[in-house]
């Protein structure tokens, strides 16, 4: 039986490892660790481009578990069809949450009150007074409704917005009141002053929000994208920057990163963090937490978490 468990962050730096397994450092070095062969367990390197992380896919011909230590699994979804059936992919649900909804409401509130302005004012020793919009009774719409969507809006409540619409796949009923569903984004789209976007990259989010999207938001409205950069059409939205009529705050970009020249860097009205929605001072204390809890049950033969897909089964 395999036991080489594959990870990102060296063995020794991780208090609570069960033993057995034999543990192998790989954060995307050229060599291999190990024969790729004999991985059961592969935690995929964080914050690296999509073709190193799948990389050892295809020689993984015994791997049982791919961990990403991300929300989002797009980076990965190219490799899959390299693997063996019976699979199972895992997200790290739990360790983005409260970083990535940190920097969003530092997004919406940088970008309402003029913290840009105001530091490139600074800059030239000019006092640059005046009236900014505030949080506070704005309506609010979460598109992307999972974990970090439901973060996001627990450090909304205390700014008292005057509403938070939900959006997600699915219709659903929480305990802060109903998620809609997707098809009902045009409706919902010219009542929101703050439109946030934390929903994961798929066949039906890319391009998501586009032209017609972005035409239904009401005048003056901020466009704020902690999700994928794909899930915005950069062109369209350049088209209504460039009208001043809405504004936008983007922890991530299509392309990313952007280059020199890009157009986006320089449009009116928008506000760029370079995709620093998760590496914070939070992610590795969580990321070891969850990785101890996940390679505990897989050694124990116990219900795996944040099991995503299973490779080989049906989608039906």
């Amino acid at each position: 039986m395999t036991a080489d468990v594959w990870l990102p962050i060296p063995p020794d730096e991780i208090e609570g490892l069960p033993e057995g397994p034999d543990y192998r450092f790989w954060n995307g070095a050229e060599e291999f660790p190990a024969d790729p062969a004999d991985c059961a367990f592969y935690v995929v390197p964080y914050m690296k481009p999509s073709p190193l992380c799948v990389r050892p896919l295809g020689r993984m011909s015994n791997v049982q578990v791919v961990q990403t230590l991300s929300a989002g699994i797009d980076h990965v979804e190219p490799g899959l069809g390299r693997l063996p059936a019976g699979v199972r992919l895992c997200n790290a649900r739990g360790v983005h949450e409260a970083s990535t909804g940190e920097l969003t409401l530092a997004l919406i509130l940088a970008s309402l009150r003029g913290i840009p302005d105001f530091v490139r004012a600074q800059d030239r020793g000019e006092w640059l007074g005046g009236f900014r919009p505030a949080l506070a009774d704005k309506n609010v719409l979460i598109v992307g409704y999972g974990s970090i969507g439901e973060a996001i809006e627990d450090r909304l409540v205390p700014f008292e917005v005057a509403r938070v619409a939900r959006v997600a796949r699915s219709e659903r009923t929480t305990a802060r009141g109903p998620v809609h569903p997707l098809t009902e984004l045009p409706t919902l789209l010219p009542e929101a002053d703050v439109v946030i976007l934390s929903t994961p990259l798929t066949e039906t989010t890319r391009g998501l929000a586009g032209a017609d999207f972005l035409s239904r938001m009401k005048d003056g409205a901020l466009l704020v994208n902690v999700a994928r950069g794909p899930v915005v059409d950069t062109k369209a939205l350049l088209a209504e920057l460039e009208t001043g009529r809405i504004t936008a705050a983007l922890d991530v970009t299509d392309p990313e990163p952007l280059a020199r020249e890009h157009p986006l860097w320089r449009a009116p009205g928008v506000l760029i963090s370079p995709h620093v929605g998760g590496p914070t001072s939070a992610f590795l204390p969580r990321a070891k937490r969850l990785l101890v809890d996940q390679l505990n049950r897989h050694v124990n033969r116990e219900p795996l978490r944040n099991v995503i897909l299973t490779t080989g089964a049906s989608t039906d």
